[in-house]
């Protein structure tokens, strides 16, 4: 349960990125944090703010996001025809190309994608397909892009009593109202007690512990251990087993059988646990789906030196500065002079006054009378137009920078500086080139696509999908059924704890 946790807080800086590059994709952008003159931690809104300025948006990050899940959803339409025949049906039982949409568009965001899939008997298609919330997941440090080197992997459910009830009781009414007994004493005094107790209740770990009112939080944790096992090979049915050496009576029979042959192995294996936050181990099981994976698909950009860095997070500087050269031109129009008209005193005519100019200035079909030989100086009209051009050529440049940046040019959008002056296949290569800035994000996403629905198929080839636990419950395995809540709760360490200590 420690280790769960640490994995989680581990994913901490990667979810505060992602939430800071969520709010600049919808569009609010200037909730950075600066420091004022005083020297005090404050928002650059608030900054803006007190200098009397309105910070102005042109969210052009959404867009860019827009551009390129709209352009998958477009490959994904013309490569539809081609898919296995075996996919179609869980294809369109799980919508898979919205959330497959929706999986690239926080990939773009955070830089990560995760999508838990799992064989169902009540679910058409026998394999259910969800994405993963990142701000309910937790994985360990992983270098590998292809996930392989990870060791503790899993997610925070938040659920009703009733829910959590049936996903661990298996059908037993005991364990049900065992459950509920656990769910229903003391439960923030007895989070609070236990995360106190394994170092874990500092304020930032607070979203581990506690669901949102209403739901009762419930933890997935899946581990990869090693076991001692006998590999057999039986020569009559021609088949080859693991015997784990905790089973002595197997492994004695295997090793008295002629007709078996068997050898010392150490097999790597995912175990799963649902503990409660207050530390009670209310199931588990070692996987029992081909491959002994865990249910979870996983990718992370680039993944350079354990390191994420989604595709946005590199266009955030260009939005900034496009967003403080549109807050300067309008600040700029704000106090600069337009239209003012300098009348010189001594040019003012006989037996006009002030509000003569004034009346005639303002009305279209004014006439001032003016003798340029009686006086040196003559009326001006007061235009500046050179400092909001400046800030306009500012703002263009930086727009051009960012899809520079981004990758996403006006070409890939559908639009085009010289519309209607070059051939359409000029503009198509135009589009092609475009598009080849995005390769690498494309094959990446179609990369995790891959390995999902290779699980699938692999799922979909085990015959025991039909035996499989409804969608509710999270395995086939029989548990022990603790025999009233002042049981010994089971601990990650093998150690037992009486329920007293819990609470």
């Amino acid at each position: 349960m420690k280790n769960a946790y640490l994995a989680w807080m581990q994913c901490s800086e990667l979810r505060q990125n992602r939430q800071r590059n969520k709010r600049f994709v919808f569009g609010d952008q200037w909730a950075d944090q600066c420091t004022d003159l005083a020297g005090n931690t404050i928002t650059e809104r608030q900054k803006l703010t007190q200098a009397c300025q309105t910070p102005l948006t042109n969210n052009l990050l959404r867009q860019v996001v827009r551009t390129v899940v709209g352009r998958f959803r477009a490959q994904v339409i013309n490569a539809e025809q081609i898919r296995a025949n075996s996919l179609l049906q869980v294809i369109q039982a799980n919508h898979l190309n919205e959330l497959d949409s929706r999986a690239l568009e926080e990939f773009l965001i955070s830089g990560a994608c995760v999508q838990r899939v799992e064989p169902l008997a009540d679910v058409p298609g026998g394999v259910r397909v969800d994405n993963v919330n990142l701000n309910h997941f937790f994985i360990d440090s992983a270098t590998d892009p292809r996930g392989d080197d990870s060791t503790i992997v899993g997610m925070l459910h938040d659920l009703t009593l009733p829910q959590i009830m049936r996903r661990v009781a298996q059908g037993n009414r005991r364990k049900a109202q065992w459950v509920q007994r656990l769910y229903s004493t003391q439960i923030e005094e007895r989070v609070n007690d236990f995360a106190s107790s394994i170092g874990a209740g500092s304020v930032r770990g607070y979203d581990f512990w506690h669901a949102p009112a209403g739901r009762y939080r419930a933890i997935e944790v899946w581990t990869l251990e090693s076991q001692e096992v006998l590999t057999c090979h039986d020569k009559r049915r021609g088949t080859l087993t693991n015997i784990p050496f905790s089973d002595t009576s197997a492994v004695k029979h295997a090793k008295n059988d002629p007709n078996i042959t068997s050898r010392y192995d150490i097999v790597h294996q995912w175990h799963c646990r649902w503990y409660s936050p207050m530390g009670d181990l209310l199931c588990h099981f070692i996987s029992p789906w081909p491959g002994g994976r865990h249910p979870f698909i996983t990718k992370f950009y680039p993944l350079i030196d354990g390191e994420v860095h989604s595709f946005v997070e590199g266009a955030i500087d260009q939005q900034k500065h496009v967003n403080r050269m549109i807050t300067l031109a309008d600040q700029i129009m704000t106090v600069s002079a337009k239209g003012v008209l300098l009348f010189p005193a001594t040019a003012l005519p006989d037996g006009f006054t002030w509000r003569d100019v004034r009346r005639a200035w303002s009305s279209p079909t004014g006439i001032l009378p003016y003798d340029p030989r009686e006086h040196s100086a003559k009326p001006e009209q007061m235009i500046t137009q050179k400092g909001n051009s400046d800030a306009y050529n500012m703002i263009s440049l930086q727009m051009k920078l960012l899809e520079q940046v981004s990758g996403v040019s006006g070409a890939l959008q559908g639009k085009s500086e010289a519309a209607g002056l070059q051939s359409a296949s000029l503009y198509d290569a135009q589009a092609q080139n475009a598009n080849l800035a995005l390769t690498d994000i494309y094959d990446t996403f179609n990369t995790f696509r891959h390995m999902r629905n290779r699980k699938i198929l692999t799922l979909l080839g085990d015959g025991s999908i039909a035996e499989r636990p409804a969608a509710d419950n999270p395995s086939p395995a029989a548990e022990s059924v603790p025999q009233t809540p002042q049981d010994p709760a089971s601990r990650d360490d093998g150690s037992t704890a009486p329920a007293e200590a819990l609470r």
